[in-house]
């Protein structure tokens, strides 16, 4: 017989959302991570996805006046993508927005150098992306997102998130580069080999990390991880933590496509 482990008065999970930003390297598909600062509270160490909580200011009526929108879209789904894209900002320096008097991509260039002028602003200094994206007239590309994954933290964990997972082509010429400050290091990785490095025990990554990265593992290309994306349901997962003849596992829902459903927590190497 299983018990379950998760607490019904745990807190409510916080609204956070995660970019995937993919690019084709030399021997195929690649996604952007970065390494958290041992001194951060979550994730210390861990070898992530740029992302972050949605703070009220992604729900600005004037920042979402600024954005590529989807009539079909609520304002929940508006405010996780625009989260998503500052976050990629604010965390890596990645920009995903438009020059709004031609409507094409920002240069490389040109995100560089706003990179320098706003990103500690926006992190330290109360900044905001609609007076960015009003003074530089640029136009928020949450269009590019594509919606791949939704993970909420398990109800025994004490601190909790709701996040949403989006995949979207890193524009042409931006490299990323990790803040120094909640991330210590950063780069290209080949989702495959990052898991294989993670199971041997040279990686450390949180269960829906590596999950996600095994998935993404499926793909060979940019291109066709994009059309997988868009072809599947997104399902959403709350591993649920059980105990069992002494044993400890996580579970997660069959129907979410992921390549284990049940995996003994002795098994996973996380912070």
């Amino acid at each position: 017989m299983s018990k379950s482990l998760n607490d019904p008065q745990a807190p409510a999970p916080v609204p956070a959302s995660t970019i995937l930003l993919l690019r084709d390297g030399a021997k195929g598909l690649e996604v952007f991570m970065v390494v958290r600062h041992h001194q951060i509270d979550f994730a210390s160490g861990a070898l992530v996805f740029p992302g972050g909580k949605v703070d009220q200011a992604d729900r600005d009526p004037a920042l979402r006046a600024l954005a590529r929108l989807d009539p079909a879209w609520d304002e929940t789904e508006i405010a996780f993508r625009i989260s998503g894209v500052r976050e990629a900002f604010e965390e890596v320096g990645v920009l995903v927005a438009r020059d709004t008097s031609t409507g094409a991509p920002i240069a490389p260039a040109r995100a560089a150098e706003l990179g320098a002028k706003f990103r500690e602003a926006l992190v330290k200094h109360g900044a905001t992306m609609t007076a960015l994206c009003q003074q530089e007239n640029l136009e928020l590309a949450t269009d590019l997102l594509v919606p791949y994954a939704h993970w909420i933290t398990p109800a025994i964990r004490a601190k909790r998130f709701d996040t949403r997972f989006y995949l979207v082509p890193v524009p042409e010429g931006q490299k990323g580069a990790h803040d120094g400050t909640e991330s210590v290091d950063s780069g290209w990785f080949a989702p495959r080999e990052t898991v294989a490095a993670a199971d041997a025990g040279a990686k450390t990554m949180v269960f829906a990390t590596r999950m996600n990265l095994s998935k993404l593992g499926r793909a060979s290309t940019m291109e066709e991880a994009l059309a997988r994306a868009r072809a599947a349901r997104v399902v959403t997962v709350c591993p649920d933590l059980t105990e069992r003849d002494g044993k400890r596992f996580i579970r997660i829902p069959p129907e979410a496509d992921y390549d284990v459903t049940e995996m003994d927590i002795t098994q996973l190497r996380t912070p």
